[in-house]
């Protein structure tokens, strides 16, 4: 049947409302709603909200809980499943009546482990954003909290972790933070949707203990592992339309974080007692706020506090282990957790490719350090170490203790220098790709998918300065990155204060001086994207011919490469973690700048310069672009792929006697000047040795007479100089005859 829409004049607030519903019936409700201009249709607003439970119902859940077989949290875990349940009597009453075990609750097998779940209503007002490598992967600047895993007084796994913050503000700070970050990062956030028919897909969660290094008290709450845009999506259409996502962070942190403090000569409660009955007062006036709203038609305020307040939720509360796992116990309910998130995210609903990376890199960093089967092949550096410096726990600054080198600048390029040789040494390599495979389900990686675990790694410190650009280093790092064969082969890096001070060792054969240009210029050229993947449109334009960056990098930082060495080494020196470079802008960008100051500039190479800077006639640097650095792995096919690109863009069109003159003037200067470079190079090789540059008289004949061939040509072809009576081509001075 038709249901009949009556409009009614618009309540107050920043949407308007008008009722539609069966006559004579007050059940669930549909209404219109004006949501920033748009109207849409909600379905099944109620008028009335549950009342929140009571401390017995409360005390039921807690005690079906502990005693329960299928479950493993201590008591205050089960009070805050039981504070953030809507009907808390209701999930103990199938805890009670289930017949054998664990057959009330939800299973799922994940490595090493059974995680159980119970399915309930949760109010918004105690779900508390966790964790989640769609933030891990951005380089925010609320540092997350540690992470330890917990263990009942037997020793056996608990589903719950503990967040270690620095103090209240660090927490606080940092649920902003996620909130903020969430909000912008979805640019379709859920609003519309929740607000016409509620959440509908429930959130993960478990329970949490908040702890504080300052000694301050913990607080047991529930966190949220997947759902965070979904509820922040409901704390948006609280907070109001015009909210920015700072002001709905801090709307929501108000509430999360809201205390009540102990009357005057009452027993003193807990922290955890005093934030959870905050909490409640939060609650009480929302739901104040939505009686009040209730009139003909209900309030702006009053729908949106309808529609948000109760959310879906899959709560852990269950954790069994199996035999012989490699994790250790605290540590089992935390990977068991992320699997399952990673399970719904890479399988189903992805995050993006960085976000997945940062998770499967960082769990199988995690399960190498554990299995301990590495660490004697690292020598004196702790892996443990090594595994804080990549996931983002230990800063650059922290780099010569580290690897337990003081000549190490602890910078973040060097940071990347010294990462990417560790972890592609082949005993390390060979175990992460291992666990990387098993956490993806996948039966093979090549180094390419290795190298895109990398990327993410090594760009932790510069995400936020370099944030325009870094889509296009990961696709680059997906390429390949800076992973040459010889790269993955055997080597030490070699410290210094500039990467230009190792060309000369890498000229004369130090492969380690060599293999650290290659990684640390590697890393500057693809994360200002200068070097990018492998695309056939842009061949003819941006690049001179098609390679993968990986190949590009092992032809810059080949022996005798002395112009490509020079660029690397440039390149690293130039880089800096904090800004962005010039040269990545893209020319309309560049035309919209007024105030270059915040950029720097990568150069172009010239290994005839004293410096090895490239420098137009007027002495200023030139800036160094995609095609040079391309040309220069490999000038030879740079300068083919060039003619044959004119050769077939000129093919069917006539070219005038001067027009081909022109292109066969290009071509010559061109092919000298390749000339040049190898004469350069052939001198280089044979000074201070007792080699003859141009080998035997037999050799060297064939090259005198063409140089001197091409010489003569070229100087009795000479031409007399614009505006002089200058002949080039012969001496200047009188007549013959005189």
């Amino acid at each position: 049947m038709t249901v009949p829409i009556e409009f009614k004049e618009p309540g107050e607030g920043q949407g308007q409302v008008a009722r539609a519903s069966l006559p004579g019936q007050r059940g669930p409700e549909s209404l219109q709603f004006i949501l920033r201009g748009e109207e849409l249709t909600i379905s099944g607003f109620e008028r009335q909200l549950p009342e929140f439970s009571s401390a017995g119902d409360r005390g039921k859940l807690v005690r079906a809980g502990l005693s329960d077989p299928g479950t493993a949290l201590d008591e205050d875990g089960w009070h805050a499943v039981a504070r953030a349940v809507v009907h808390p009597e209701g999930v103990a009453a199938q805890l009670r009546t289930q017949t054998g075990l664990a057959s009330a609750l939800i299973e799922e097998h994940v490595e090493g482990a059974t995680l159980r779940s119970i399915h309930a209503r949760a109010w918004l007002t105690e779900l508390f954003p966790g964790l989640q490598p769609r933030t891990g992967q951005e380089a925010l600047p609320v540092a997350d909290p540690v992470v330890r895993g917990a263990q009942s007084a037997d020793g056996g796994p608990l589903a719950t972790v503990s967040y270690v913050y620095r103090d209240l503000q660090h927490l606080r700070a940092h649920l902003q933070q996620t909130i903020a970050f969430t909000r912008r990062a979805n640019p379709n956030p859920y609003d519309q949707s929740i607000l016409a028919r509620r959440i509908t897909r429930a959130v993960i969660a478990h329970p949490c203990r908040l702890e504080f290094a300052d000694g301050t008290e913990p607080i047991h709450v529930l966190v949220v592992r997947d759902g965070i845009t979904r509820i922040t999506s409901a704390w948006a259409l609280l907070a109001g339309d015009d909210a920015t996502p700072d002001e709905i962070a801090r709307v929501a942190a108000d509430s999360l974080l809201a205390e009540k403090p102990t009357r005057r000569g009452a027993a003193e409660r807990s922290l955890s007692q005093r934030r959870s009955l905050g909490r409640q007062e939060e609650l009480d006036q929302l739901r104040s706020d939505f009686l009040r709203g209730l009139g003909e038609p209900p309030s702006d305020r009053a729908v949106r506090i309808g529609q948000t307040l109760v959310v879906p939720a899959q709560i852990a509360v269950g954790l069994q282990a199996y035999p012989g796992g490699a994790l250790p116990t605290d540590e089992l309910f935390d990977d068991a957790m992320r699997s399952i998130l990673a399970s719904v995210h890479v399988e189903f609903k992805g995050w993006d490719a960085a976000a997945q990376n940062v998770e499967v890199g960082s769990r199988a960093l995690r399960r190498v350090v554990l299995a301990r089967s590495v660490q004697s092949e690292m020598g004196t550096v702790n892996l443990a170490d090594i595994v804080d410096l990549a996931v983002g726990r230990t800063a650059p600054d922290a780099l010569p203790e580290v690897f337990e080198d003081r000549a190490i600048p602890p910078t973040p390029l060097w940071r990347a220098v010294y990462l990417v040789h560790a972890l592609t040494r082949q005993a390390l390599y060979r175990e992460v790709k291992r666990h990387a495979m098993d956490i993806k389900g996948t039966r093979a990686m090549k180094f390419l998918g290795y190298a895109e675990l990398l990327g993410p790694i090594v760009d932790l410190p510069w995400r936020g300065a370099k944030k325009a650009v870094l889509q296009q280093a990961r696709n680059a790092w997906a390429n390949g990155g800076v992973l040459t064969p010889e790269v993955r082969g055997p080597w030490d890096p070699v410290p210094a204060q500039h990467f230009v001070d190792l060309v000369p060792a890498a000229l004369a054969g130090d492969l380690d001086a060599r293999m650290t240009i290659a990684v640390g210029g590697g890393t500057a050229l693809i994360t200002d994207k200068l070097l990018t993947r492998n695309v056939g449109s842009a061949v003819g334009r941006t690049v001179p011919f098609r390679a993968d960056v990986h190949t590009v990098i092992a032809d810059l930082s080949r022996p005798g490469n002395e112009a490509g060495l020079w660029l690397l080494a440039h390149a690293a020196d130039r880089f800096e973690a904090g800004r962005q470079a010039k040269n990545s802008l893209t020319d309309a960008q560049l035309g919209r700048v007024t105030d270059l100051t915040p950029y720097y500039t990568h150069v172009a190479v010239d290994v005839s310069a004293p410096d090895g800077v490239a420098r137009d006639a007027s002495g200023a640097e030139i800036a160094l672009d995609q095609y040079h650095v391309v040309a220069m792995s490999d000038v030879d096919r740079a300068v083919k792929a060039e003619q044959d690109r004119q050769e077939t863009e000129g093919a069917g069109t006539e070219l005038s006697p001067g027009e081909r003159a022109a292109a066969e003037r290009a071509g010559l200067l061109q092919a000298l000047q390749r000339a040049n470079d190898r004469l350069d190079n052939l001198l280089a090789l044979t000074q201070g040795t007792t080699l003859e540059a141009f080998g035997s008289a037999a050799e060297w004949d064939p090259l005198y007479k063409l140089s001197l061939k091409i010489q003569n040509a070229i100087y009795s072809g000479g031409i007399t100089l614009p505006g002089t009576d200058v002949f080039v081509g012969e001496e200047p001075g009188g007549d013959e005859d005189e």
